[in-house]
Parts: structure tokens; C-alpha cells; sequence
């Protein structure tokens, strides 16, 4: 039986819907409505799929025990995600497959947390909910059965991380290129809507998350987003991925795995913790 550890397409979900050691996660969300995954969900999903909300269930305290602002989304503490998956009846051998109606936009989070905790059975519907209705399959309304609770367990980490002071460091010492997944515009310091400062970390690159994707919102072929991150990102071992809060962040590592260039680091506060302190160096513009 196939592993899946980053992307599987709508066909290959389908013939696997109904095995008992797979489990699928919802993960839509609307930044700006933070009702509206759920709404979503309760009008149509995935059949057997569960409900994942970025802000509960993918996400921790935005304060620190010394009243720090973490970010809008910062990671939860490792046992409480635990916790989560294991309510969502996962085991250390389960497949899970996280998808979204976003080009993975959020699923891709999913997938980077639970490579975090060490689970590499672990995959993004490519093309979301849109390919899954675009290829014919059937969504559901009805409320999945109970599951088993899940036995996972922690493991070593299949990713790395950089908390704030790192990525101050390696500013400062130019050892690690930092890549940023937000729009250009916000980027530059234009229309930023989300975070009350705008602009980006100084030093950083621009890969928008939505490079990622063709035209259908399916992901680009590897060989492709290989020539594409090569010039983007250099070498992946000295690259920190972040965005706005830790998010979309994710699909470029999600990318970049697809690419065979595995190694980025996340850097989960992003620019909403960053940008919180006025200490800390702000820059606008295309570079």
C-alpha cells in the first residue's frame, strides 16, 4: 500500500475513502471570517472528513508566559496537538490527507504540523475541494461516525523551526535567506489589511504561496517548481519560510518537498510577530 507524504490527487483519495487507517482532515478558513470554514464544512465535505479549524485546533496561545505577542498563529504546545490528532483517531500508522478549497493555502499547515510532531504519513489533496468536485466525486453533509480514539505518539521532528531571536540573528550574520509567501503588494508594504504594520523582514525574498500553483489550483509539476525555487530560495538547508503568521509559509515548504528540496525551516511567528515590536527593523518595498 502507497504512503503519501506530500501531495495525492483527487482519484487516488477516492479509491482509498473508505479504509478505516485513513483519516481526512477539512481545513477551509477564511482570514478574514473565522466562521466560515466551519460553514463551509456543515454545507458540504469529503465523505468521513473531520473539521480542522486553523484557529483552534492548528493554533496555540498568541501570548508567551511573559505576555509576548507570538503571532496570530503560533504553533500549539506539541502535546496539545497531540491530544487533537489523537481525537481525531489517529494512530502512528495512519494516512492522513488535509485539504482545503484554497490551492492548500491552510492544508498545508496541517501537513507541516504533522510533520512537526513526526508523522510522515501525511498528505495535501492536490487541488482541494474544487478537483475532488471537478473530477466528479461526491461531498457529503452528514456528520462523520465516531472514530476510535488515536494512539499517536510523539517522534523526533521531521522539521526544523526558528523562533524569533534566531531569525534576528541570522539577520544580523547573514546566515539564512529568509523567504517571505505573502502577496507582493503586502510584501512592499502595500494594502497590508491583516497586520497593523506593513512591509517585510529586511533582506528577505518574495515567493508568493500562489507561485505554487497552475491555473486549476492543482500544484505545478516538480520539475517546474524545482527550476522556479532553485532561484527563489537557494539552498534550502540556510532557508527560513515565513508569511504573515505562520500559514501560507507552509505551502512553500509543502513546495519546495514536492521539488525534492527538502531542509527550510518555519519560522511560525512571521511577520505578525515580528512586526510587533517597533524595535525590530522594518523594511518596504520590492527588496
Amino acid at each position: 500500500m502507497s504512503t503519501y507524504t506530500t501531495l495525492i490527487s483527487a482519484a487516488n483519495l477516492a479509491a482509498n475513502a473508505d479504509d478505516a487507517n485513513w483519516v481526512v482532515l477539512d481545513c477551509r478558513h477564511d482570514l478574514a471570517d473565522l466562521a466560515a470554514g466551519r460553514a463551509a464544512y456543515a454545507a458540504g465535505h469529503l465523505p468521513h472528513a473531520q473539521f480542522a479549524d486553523v484557529e483552534s485546533a492548528l493554533s496555540g496561545e498568541k501570548k508567551a508566559a511573559d505576555g509576548a505577542f507570538r503571532g496570530r498563529h503560533p504553533l500549539p504546545e506539541r502535546d496539545a496537538f497531540i491530544e487533537r490528532l489523537r481525537d481525531w483517531g489517529i494512530d502512528d500508522d495512519t494516512q492522513v490527507v488535509a485539504y482545503d478549497a484554497h490551492g492548500g493555502m491552510f492544508a498545508a499547515r496541517l501537513w507541516w504540523m504533522l510533520r512537526w510532531v513526526g508523522h510522515e504519513a501525511v498528505a495535501v489533496l492536490d487541488g482541494g475541494l474544487p478537483a475532488w468536485q471537478a473530477a466528479g466525486y461526491a461531498s457529503s453533509l452528514d456528520q462523520p461516525a465516531p472514530r476510535a480514539r488515536g494512539s499517536i505518539g510523539a517522534r523526533a521532528a521531521l522539521v526544523s523551526t526558528l523562533d524569533v531571536r534566531e531569525v534576528l540573528g541570522a539577520l544580523q550574520d547573514g546566515s539564512r535567506t529568509i523567504v517571505d509567501a505573502r502577496a507582493p503588494d503586502r510584501f512592499r508594504g502595500e494594502n497590508e489589511t491583516i497586520d497593523p504594520v506593513g512591509g517585510h523582514i529586511p533582506g528577505a525574498k518574495n515567493r508568493f504561496f500562489k507561485d505554487n500553483l497552475q491555473a486549476d489550483g492543482r500544484f505545478k509539476t516538480a520539475q517546474q517548481l524545482k527550476q522556479e525555487l532553485d532561484g527563489a530560495v537557494g539552498d534550502p538547508a540556510r532557508a527560513v519560510m515565513q508569511c504573515g503568521s505562520g500559514v501560507t509559509a507552509c505551502h512553500n515548504l509543502l513546495a519546495l518537498e514536492v521539488a525534492g528540496l527538502p531542509g527550510a525551516a518555519l519560522y511560525p511567528g512571521s511577520w505578525s510577530e515580528w512586526s510587533a515590536d517597533p524595535a525590530r527593523p522594518v523594511a518596504t518595498g520590492a527588496v
